[in-house]
């Protein structure tokens, strides 16, 4: 049996049973929230994303009008499933802002100081996203992240202030760097990479710490700096920390993108610190190899697109170590 037709069959009989249920119009509605956040949890296929918004949208049709506050988490629920949906264009993430926006009037006003946290922190995440279509700007994002955070504090959320922290600092690092205002931005997003891990551990939140060290070697690789070497090896670090937890059998697709971006960042370190000027044919040829390493798990992985980019620096690096090949050889006979 299909995916698609499996999951029709499961929500068709979960409408059925709430249908037959001797429950009124609030209770039904719950059920359905419930069992479209079972699907929405544990997906197996798209079509149970989109089938959880289906049932979402009923159960908001069910809600009585002076069930207000039931009716925005539900619309905060339905934009998560929104934000899931793979799609080609923009229309469920723009779906998803407008549910978003209309729960947190209500939850502002009715809701817990949490649920607010967790809609405002959903809200700049659908903003992210558009802003990364271009459809509008960062800033959004970054001011619903900063009021996630008057809430979601490393003391009491350690868990979700780390996110924050990561998503911060990525919408920083999204900004165009062309004004007197860039260093800052990125001083403001390794700064938030730091203070992110400041309350997640190796042990407690794996995930995260792995996340946010990889985000922050990315940040030490980039950012526009007069250290570009010392940042260069503080970036390396944060990528071998990331690599206790992205492993190959635990997590190969991450474990080849860190690998992937500790590779570009060898190749642009001198094999001696003290003598940059001797180039760096070691750190290269490394490099190569972790690269090569990252190409065939996005090729297993059924990830083309990255394999071909890894392939395509592979192929520069290889050019450009071909002239000290040459040199050694020479040298050796």
């Amino acid at each position: 049996m299909a995916a698609g037709s499996r999951t029709k069959q499961q929500v068709d009989a979960a409408l059925a049973a709430v249908e037959d249920a001797d429950a009124s119009d609030a209770d039904k509605a719950q059920m359905l929230m419930e069992i479209a956040m079972g699907l929405q949890q544990n997906p197996r296929e798209a079509s149970d994303l989109v089938a959880a918004v289906d049932l979402y949208t009923k159960a908001l049709a069910l809600v009585p009008p002076s069930e207000a506050l039931a009716a925005a988490r539900i619309r905060a629920r339905m934009a998560t499933a929104l934000m899931a949906v793979p799609s080609d264009d923009a229309a469920e993430m723009k779906q998803a802002k407008t549910e978003i926006t209309v729960a947190l009037a209500t939850l502002t006003a009715e809701g817990s100081d949490a649920e607010i946290a967790e809609a405002e922190m959903n809200l700049g995440l659908i903003c992210q996203t558009l802003a990364g279509m271009r459809i509008m700007p960062i800033q959004p994002a970054i001011s619903a992240y900063q009021r996630a955070l008057r809430v979601f504090d490393k003391k009491a959320y350690p868990k979700e202030f780390a996110i924050l922290q990561n998503n911060l600092a990525t919408a920083f690092l999204s900004m165009p760097f062309t004004d007197e205002a860039s260093k800052m931005r990125e001083a403001l997003a390794v700064a938030a990479f730091e203070e992110g891990l400041s309350v997640v551990t190796l042990i407690d939140q794996p995930v995260e710490y792995a996340m946010l060290h990889n985000n922050l070697g990315n940040a030490l690789q980039y950012v526009s700096s007069s250290h570009r070497v010392e940042n260069g090896y503080r970036a390396l670090d944060a990528y071998d920390e990331a690599l206790k937890v992205r492993t190959a059998r635990d997590m190969p697709e991450e474990y080849a993108n860190t690998i992937a971006n500790k590779a570009n960042c060898l190749s642009n370190l001198p094999d001696d610190p003290e003598n940059p000027e001797a180039g760096n044919p070691r750190n290269i040829t490394a490099a190569i190899g972790l690269l090569r390493e990252a190409q065939m798990i996005f090729r297993s992985r059924g990830a083309m697109d990255k394999a071909a980019v890894v392939a395509e620096t592979v192929t520069e690096l290889s050019s450009a170590l071909a002239p000290h090949s040459a040199f050694q050889s020479s040298t050796e006979h």
